[in-house]
Formats: structure tokens, C-alpha cells, sequence
């Protein structure tokens, strides 16, 4: 849990240890300057801009000047086609590995979004357990076979899943995927989840020993995860 927050000087005692919880107003996820963020709502094209020039910066000055242009635009093309993908549905934030990691560059993303249950006025049934919300949540794409759990991450109920997306040509993705969802309870408004999920195809395999090297990675992550309440 983050640390309590000093009351001001003069404001009255809680009545009781029931006092409403405010939701957060935003998140903090840890992660190494290899990775971008991508803002989906708001600065997009700024951000976009920005990782690029960085991107075309670090191509040697002695390339083939034939080949820069084409390689410009096709990195170009790409990039923001990932980033059209994420901005699909309720998306916040994409995260990318923008620079080399050692000798190879990383296939991976995080994408970070939200998912509203929706608000029935006047309904009478008790509301449903927190952790079956989660995974009536994540069934919705109908994926199959995936492993399931459940825990605690900064006062807020989680749910993982992971599975392994198997290469769909027609689709675009010329490669197999593992995949690693969090779905989080928001503190303080039942209706309002919070989705981490992460996506590599490790060294060309999702099931190698470097997809599972970053898997553990990303739970690490996810276990420094926090709310921000500013």
C-alpha cells in the first residue's frame, strides 16, 4: 500500500475506520530506459514523433544512403501501426522496448488500459465477487486453456492470465505470442478495472527460455505496480 497522506492542519477525524476510499487518479509501473511510453489519448503524435527521431538517430552515418529511406519508412510504417492497434478500445498507454537490449532488439509491448463494467440504475441483485467480475472480464475474447490466479497487488484484487496466442498469418502476426494479463480492482470504484498486458514472441518461439525470461520479468513488474493519487 502507498504511505497515508498527512491530513491538514485543522481537518476534522474520520468518523470511522468505513470512511469512502477516492479512487486513484493514475498509476506507476517501473521500467527500464530501453522502454517508451506512448501516451493513446492525449500526445500521441507528439510521442510518436519524438521515438522516431531517436530511432533514425542511432542508424550508422556510414549506412547506404539508398537504403535509409526505405528502412525510415517501413520502421515508420510499423510503428504506427502497433501504436493504431493499441489505441483500439479503452487503451492508455503502449510500452515499447525502443532501444537495444544487449546485442538483439526485444520483441514485446505492454499495453495499459481500462474496462468499465456498465452501470444499471435500480438493480436489485447483490453485486457479484470482485475476483469472478475479473475473470467474467478476461473470458471475453475467449481464450482457452490459459492459466489463471489470483492475489493482492498494492490493496487492489488481481487476476493473471497466461496463454500462448498461436501465429495467425491472415491476421498479421506472422509469429506465436505469449501473453501475460493483469486485470486490477480500481480502489474505490467497483465499476472501473485496470488491464496490464503484456505480449512477446521471445527469440521466435513463445514457449523459449527467453519468453520466460521476460515473463518473469513482467511479473516483477507488476509486483512494484502502485496507484498514484495526486
Amino acid at each position: 500500500m502507498l504511505p497515508d497522506q498527512p491530513r491538514p492542519a485543522g481537518s476534522p477525524e474520520p468518523a470511522d475506520d468505513s470512511a469512502v476510499e477516492l479512487p486513484p487518479t493514475g498509476y506507476r509501473m517501473l521500467l527500464p530506459a530501453e522502454w517508451a511510453q506512448v501516451p493513446l489519448r492525449h500526445g500521441t503524435e507528439d510521442a510518436v514523433r519524438r521515438i522516431l527521431d531517436e530511432a533514425y538517430a542511432r542508424i550508422p552515418a556510414d549506412a547506404p544512403q539508398d537504403r535509409i529511406g526505405p528502412y525510415k519508412r517501413e520502421m515508420e510504417r510499423r510503428f504506427r501501426a502497433s501504436v493504431a492497434e493499441a489505441q483500439k478500445g479503452n487503451g492508455l498507454d503502449l510500452y515499447l522496448p525502443v532501444k537495444p537490449m544487449g546485442d538483439f532488439n526485444l520483441g514485446a509491448s505492454i499495453l495499459v488500459s481500462e474496462s468499465l463494467l456498465p452501470r444499471r440504475a435500480g438493480a436489485q441483485e447483490p453485486p457479484a465477487e470482485p475476483s469472478e467480475v475479473a475473470v467474467q472480464l478476461l473470458a471475453r475474447d475467449g481464450v482457452e486453456d490459459a492459466d489463471l490466479s489470483s492475489g493482492d497487488i498494492d490493496g487492489a484484487l488481481a487476476v493473471r492470465r497466461e496463454h500462448v496466442a498461436e501465429a495467425a498469418p491472415a491476421k498479421g502476426a506472422e509469429l506465436g505470442s505469449r501473453r501475460v494479463e493483469y486485470i486490477l480492482s480500481v480502489p474505490g470504484d467497483p465499476n472501473r478495472w485496470f488491464v496490464a498486458a503484456f505480449s512477446t514472441v521471445g527469440g521466435g518461439d513463445p514457449r523459449d527460455e527467453l519468453a520466460e525470461a521476460l515473463v518473469e520479468w513482467f511479473d516483477a513488474v507488476m509486483a512494484n505496480f502502485r496507484w498514484s493519487r495526486a
